[in-house]
């Protein structure tokens, strides 16, 4: 199983832009949340080759006490289906526990709605469109 640990946000650009803004400008691919107080960024490697990402900052969602937003999840196509992504989200899961989060929460889009499904997340809106990236549903899990 690929290593995984905190990294730098410039990290995730690559994967960001390979896997979730195919062909749209690299600048799309950083997040006004990734500097934000208490953002964390993950990734996880096979040797020196990073083939997963996922980001999560403190934002708050309604009837919550301190959530967190996953944000740009994404795994390289050529590793996609071998558990790294599930290997992320269970270390993000402990350590979001250890600082108190209460719910995790994410804009999933629909392709991806059963890979968090059987993370143990639930769906808690309509399907809805993000201009030119596709249908999303919100998803959350309590932690």
């Amino acid at each position: 199983m690929p290593n995984t640990r905190f990294i730098e946000p410039a990290l995730t650009r690559d994967l960001r832009s390979i896997v979730l803004r195919p062909g749209r400008p690299i600048e799309e691919c950083t997040y006004p949340e990734d500097a934000a107080p208490g953002a964390f960024h993950l990734g996880s490697f096979s040797g020196d080759r990073i083939v997963g990402i996922a980001s999560f900052s403190r934002e708050h969602i309604e009837g919550t006490h301190n959530a967190y937003r996953l944000r740009g999840m994404a795994v390289d196509p050529a590793f996609q289906g071998k558990g790294i992504g599930t290997h992320i989200m269970a270390f993000a899961f402990e350590h979001l526990l250890l600082l108190g989060c209460d719910v995790l929460w994410c804009n999933a889009r629909t392709s991806a709605a059963g890979f968090y499904a059987a993370l143990g997340f639930e769906i808690f809106s309509e399907e809805f469109d993000i201009p030119g990236v596709g249908p999303h549903y919100k998803m959350k899990r309590h932690l």
